[in-house]
C-alpha cells in the first residue's frame, strides 16, 4: 500500500463522489456491458453543472455519471482518519478488471490511486457510486448489510 503524501492530504479527489459535491467533475460515464457495467472515462474534464447532472435524465446522475470531488475525509463514513477504507476493501476484496491502467484524468490528483495504487486503477472500472442490484461482493465492498427480501407473514 502507497503512503498518502500529507502535503496532498486536503487536495485529493475521491472518484466515487457524490452530485453535490462542490469542485465536482464527470470522471466517466457507466455503461452497460453484459450482465454488468463498465465506466467509460473521458479525456477532458466536465464540471458538474445543474445541467451536465440534468442529462442523466430521467435517471440519478450518479446512475449514469462516475464523479469526483474533493475528498470529504472527516465527513465521509469511509475515511478512517488517514485513509480510505473503501479503496482498501476494494482492492483487498474486487478482482482486477483490466490488466492496464485505464486513462484516467484525475489520477495525479486521486485519493484512491496515492493510497493504494495501480491496484485501485485496475478496479476502478467496475465500481458504480450507485448499484441497486449488489452483488454479495459489492455489498461487503461498500460495508452493508446482505439485503434481505421480505418474506410474506406467516400464519399464527
Amino acid at each position: 500500500m502507497l503512503k498518502t503524501d500529507p502535503s496532498t492530504h486536503n487536495t485529493l479527489l475521491c472518484p466515487s463522489a457524490q452530485p453535490t459535491m462542490q469542485g465536482g467533475r464527470v470522471l466517466g460515464v457507466v455503461q452497460q456491458v453484459g450482465d454488468g457495467f463498465q465506466v467509460s472515462y473521458l479525456d477532458q474534464p466536465l464540471a458538474v453543472t445543474p445541467a451536465v447532472l440534468a442529462m442523466a435524465a430521467p435517471a440519478q446522475p450518479t446512475e449514469i455519471f462516475r464523479l469526483a470531488a474533493p475528498c470529504q475525509t472527516h465527513h465521509c463514513p469511509h475515511y478512517d482518519g488517514s485513509n480510505c477504507s473503501l479503496v482498501t476493501r476494494i482492492v483487498q476484496i474486487m478482482p482486477a478488471v483490466v490488466d492496464q491502467l485505464p486513462r484516467c484524468q484525475i489520477r495525479p490528483e486521486c485519493r484512491w490511486f496515492h493510497q493504494e495504487g495501480a491496484a485501485a486503477c485496475r478496479r476502478c472500472p467496475q465500481v458504480s457510486t450507485v448499484n441497486y442490484d449488489a452483488s454479495e461482493t459489492m455489498q461487503s465492498v461498500v460495508n452493508l448489510p446482505p439485503v434481505q427480501m421480505p418474506t410474506a407473514a406467516q400464519p399464527a
